[in-house]
């Protein structure tokens, strides 16, 4: 078998340049987007994920009156934000969006190891711990302050915050930022606790945040949803935030993967109806890019079948 630096599905190639035409054809559009929610849908509901019920209890809470508190109005969003996507007609910025999130990440980690009898619960317990693992093995500094940018409803941070927490005896400072107010109102609402000292709404290409005061900044399940130009500046924020031996870690799907490229035409077809920046994301070198911003690059590794963590160091 030939090797292939990205699926056949994305960028230039001529079977990529036919899906994008039946993507943007409205009415095939409208039935695919559709379509793909209800792929994450059946495969939650099949595997015991209360999706519904979820969701329902999310919209009774009253978590909508959080927002205000939650919600920075200096925030701009880019165009690249406000364009549908996850099959939603507003992206992120709705409400629907951040009560299906969860459901919806649990499905997502099922499909990981689709041939293998998990629970969603252990599915997405290997689908973090995959990503603790690789951090470990390379990370040898000791971390203390961590920024998860691109946050959603904190279910990454949190698992990122009880890991480091597990590893110290002194305490760990966790920060979870998103863009969406909706999504961190979610996630507020989840911390139930009080485990991550802030929840921040503020833009990832300019965050606000002081120079130098982070040892470890993720983007976990993030820069696929992003145009390059948006991920190059966001790397740019990342090394001025970091102190000096900091880290930057990503991890996201891998272009590399033999499931990626091997997905069934019907699946990668929907998946790309809900995903705008696909063909960029594929056909982007990110680890040239963190180098063009002064990132030593330390390491990318097949973390699981279908996604890889990249890490780089701040000089």
């Amino acid at each position: 078998m030939s090797f292939q630096s990205k699926p056949a599905w994305a960028g230039d190639d001529f079977l990529s340049r036919c899906v994008n035409l039946l993507i943007q054809t409205k009415p095939i559009y409208a039935v695919m987007k559709q379509q793909a929610r209800q792929v994450l849908i059946k495969t939650a509901q099949k595997n015991g994920i209360p999706w519904r019920k979820h969701y329902e209890e999310l919209a009774a809470s009253g978590i909508q009156q959080q927002a205000p508190q939650v919600m920075n109005a200096a925030v701009h969003y880019p165009n690249y934000y406000q364009v549908p996507f996850h099959a939603y007609e507003k992206g992120n910025l709705c409400w629907e969006a951040a009560f299906e999130a969860e459901s919806a990440t649990q499905a997502m980690a099922l499909r990981v190891w689709k041939d293998e009898p998990l629970t969603w619960q252990a599915a997405q317990q290997r689908l973090r711990s995959s990503f603790h693992q690789v951090l470990a093995q390379h990370i040898t500094q000791p971390v203390q302050e961590i920024l998860d940018i691109g946050c959603s409803v904190g279910i990454s941070t949190l698992a990122l915050h009880r890991f480091y927490q597990s590893k110290l005896d002194s305490s760990v400072r966790t920060v979870g930022l998103d863009l969406s107010p909706y999504m961190l109102s979610v996630a507020q609402h989840r911390d139930a606790k009080g485990e991550i000292a802030q929840w921040i709404h503020a833009n990832a290409e300019e965050t606000g945040l002081p120079d130098c005061s982070f040892d470890l900044i993720t983007l976990q399940f993030v820069i696929h949803e992003l145009p390059r130009q948006a991920t190059t500046t966001i790397f740019r924020e990342a090394m001025r935030l970091l102190r000096p031996g900091g880290h930057l870690a990503i991890v996201d799907n891998n272009p590399q993967s033999s499931v990626i490229q091997n997905l069934p035409p019907v699946l990668f077809t929907l998946m790309k109806s809900t995903e705008p920046w696909t063909d960029d994301y594929y056909t982007f070198n990110v680890e040239a890019a963190m180098q063009s911003v002064g990132f030593e690059h330390m390491a990318t590794v097949a973390s699981d079948p279908r996604h890889r963590t990249i890490l780089g160091r701040k000089p």
